[in-house]
């Protein structure tokens, strides 16, 4: 009898300790989530937007490490690597890619129709062809769209009120960047109902950008430059070269006047990311890309960087400055 006890016992006690580690071998097994940053430009560039997607997902419950993997690769303004990337998240069986350029996300839409994507920020989304209409998107992409070309025509206006004896204007533009050409003719336009003559400097590579800005030099009053991931990469290259040529410059990111740009105006990218996780969020939760729409931007920026402007002679009215939601000093 005391033996039967004995074996009894023994047994519960092998049994609850089997079932204590059974919720841990579970854990063990199970997959996290994986997103695949698809990064059109540097690390370090993207930094800020890096803070902002994992700080909204951690908000969400998806904490990196724990809840959810990110795989992060950056192209480095080379769209030749986009293909490459794509190829490896397919072999690493992401779970939805994360990007935030029109030239990334195609070339991610080209590589698959079955893995989700999410755009942070397009510029031209259905004009670039990557979605069929914002309210219904269909395929395997959404996202955010931030109007690039929509916008030309206020950044122009606020150019013009900080340099009103301008006559001539270079827009600077990659010319690989499908993007960057239509928001290059919506600049083109409006720069034309402004009574503004214009000269186009297209550049394919990083190297262009030198000579490019060079020969600007005595010909134009002043520079818009089409964001892509191209320039964006080179921004401070961008500026540091324009300031030595005496041509104030206008862009569409903030980052861009953070970097020694005269000013910037376009949404505010922090918040575009933020936004993007939700949409991350819920594609990991079971929605189809498909039943989201594509999103405007909402929260718009527009900086002012003083010391450039005193670098160059400019005097900035007090108006702007007031309507400014940041100026550099």
């Amino acid at each position: 009898m005391q033996f039967d006890r004995l074996k009894r016992r023994k047994f519960i006690t092998l049994l609850g300790g089997a079932a204590a580690a059974w919720p841990l071998v579970a854990r063990a097994d199970q997959k996290l989530s994986t997103i695949g940053w698809l990064g059109s430009g540097s690390a370090i560039a993207a930094s800020p937007w890096v803070t902002a997607f994992g700080q909204r997902l951690r908000e969400l419950g998806r904490i990196e490490g724990r809840t959810v993997a990110i795989e992060y690769r950056w192209a480095e303004g080379r769209d030749q690597r986009f293909a490459e990337i794509m190829a490896e998240f397919i072999r690493l069986k992401v779970d939805v890619v994360l990007t935030y350029s029109n030239a990334a996300a195609l070339a991610a839409k080209q590589a698959t129709t079955s893995v989700p994507i999410v755009f942070a920020a397009a510029g031209d989304p259905v004009g670039t062809g990557l979605v069929a209409s914002l309210a219904r998107p269909g395929g395997n992409l959404t996202g955010l769209s931030i109007q690039q070309t929509d916008l030309a025509g206020k950044r122009l206006e606020i150019l013009r009120e900080i340099v009103p004896r301008l006559r001539t204007l270079a827009i600077l533009a990659n010319a690989r960047s499908p993007n960057a050409v239509l928001e290059m003719g919506e600049a083109q336009a409006a720069a034309h109902l402004l009574g503004v003559d214009v000269i186009l400097s297209q550049v394919r590579v990083a190297d262009d950008i030198a000579l490019a800005i060079e020969t600007l030099k005595d010909r134009a009053d002043a520079i818009y430059t089409c964001s892509d991931p191209l320039l964006t990469t080179n921004r401070i290259r961008v500026n540091t070269l324009a300031l030595r040529a005496r041509l104030p410059t206008v862009h569409g990111f903030r980052e861009y006047a953070e970097s020694g740009g005269l000013v910037s105006y376009g949404p505010n990218f922090p918040d575009l990311f933020r936004r993007a996780a939700e949409f991350v969020e819920k594609i990991l939760r079971g929605t189809q890309p498909a039943d989201l729409p594509v999103e405007q931007p909402t929260k718009f920026d527009l900086v002012v960087n003083l010391k450039t402007a005193k670098a160059l002679s400019l005097s900035l009215s007090p108006t702007l400055l007031a309507r400014a939601d940041e100026v550099i000093e």
